[in-house]
């Protein structure tokens, strides 16, 4: 005589869990199938967003997590050029001066040349320099963490996590130095700029002298701003912002360390975030030279 259905259910392999979707829901998803690849599902973010059913901040957050995985160090860094060095053999007060005029807090420390990078040195350690004169800044150097420029942005960022380690020195190919990546860099690929007191102090105006004559220069700064600052004669009838008129020359969204001369004014980009320029060095075009004996009119 056979068990009835119920004894039997409890014995063996246990039941699959109910599906506990309607199956309105059921049809809904044979019908129209989630997402295929990146790009539909940033499509989907984006729509969802419309619907309201996600906040325009978290949208952006989602999709800075799906582009960061495609992401190496060598997008994201400072390049080589552009980084703030510290000679292990400068005066204590040079090495102040330059702490403060960037305002950064971790410094990679070279000898001899900028490729020879011996160790990062704390701005919060040159207190100890002042109260103990006769301590070395060797001392203080902590060890440097080098990474290639083709590694993932994420697995740098669970490296900078379980290592408490916030900055790293990226290598090219042939062991070059190519430029320098922090924990913020790769952050503020998923959240965007996070701006700190001083930042906050720039963002008054969008445009600010540096210790060097040039200034920098804000990507949503109005041309109209920019005009009247430099005394140039941009056009502002295509473009409100600089970082769209320069997108517009390049073709593309410029990365950094791209130059470009606008009406007499030399715009370096220097940083990059969420498919636009957020900041440029600009400064004054060197004067092309004056041929002798050109021809005239």
């Amino acid at each position: 005589m056979s068990e009835p259905p119920s004894a039997r259910s409890g014995r063996g392999a246990a039941a699959a869990p109910a599906d506990k979707r309607s199956f309105f829901e059921r049809l809904v998803e044979f019908v129209s199938p989630g997402p295929d690849s990146k790009d539909e599902l940033i499509k989907t973010l984006a729509d969802a967003e419309q619907r309201e059913l996600i906040e325009p901040e978290s949208r952006l957050m989602l999709e800075g997590v799906l582009r960061m995985a495609d992401m190496t160090a060598g997008d994201a860094m400072v390049a080589a050029p552009r980084m703030d060095l510290l000679d292990i053999e400068a005066p204590y007060d040079e090495v102040l001066a330059i702490v403060i005029d960037t305002a950064h807090s971790r410094f990679p420390v070279y000898e001899g040349t900028r490729e020879n990078i011996v160790g990062i040195l704390m701005a919060k350690d040159l207190l100890k320099l002042q109260r103990a004169p006769g301590l070395k800044a060797r001392t203080l150097l902590r060890p440097a963490v080098f990474v290639p420029e083709s590694k993932g942005l994420n697995e740098l960022l669970r490296e900078f996590r379980s290592s408490r380690n916030h900055l790293a020195i990226v290598i090219d190919e042939f062991g070059n130095t190519a430029g320098l990546i922090t924990i913020e860099d790769v952050l503020e690929e998923i959240v965007g700029e996070i701006e700190d007191e001083f930042d906050e102090t720039e963002r008054d105006t969008g445009i600010y002298t540096l210790a060097d004559g040039s200034h920098r220069v804000a990507g949503d700064v109005t041309i109209a701003a920019v005009n009247h600052a430099f005394g140039t004669r941009l056009p502002e009838d295509e473009f409100d912002t600089i970082g769209g008129l320069v997108a517009h020359e390049f073709g593309r969204v410029p990365r950094r360390g791209e130059v470009v001369t606008l009406g007499g004014l030399r715009l370096a980009v220097m940083l990059t975030r969420g498919g636009a320029v957020r900041w440029f060095r600009a400064a004054r075009a060197p004067a092309a030279p004056v041929t002798e004996g050109a021809d005239e009119d």
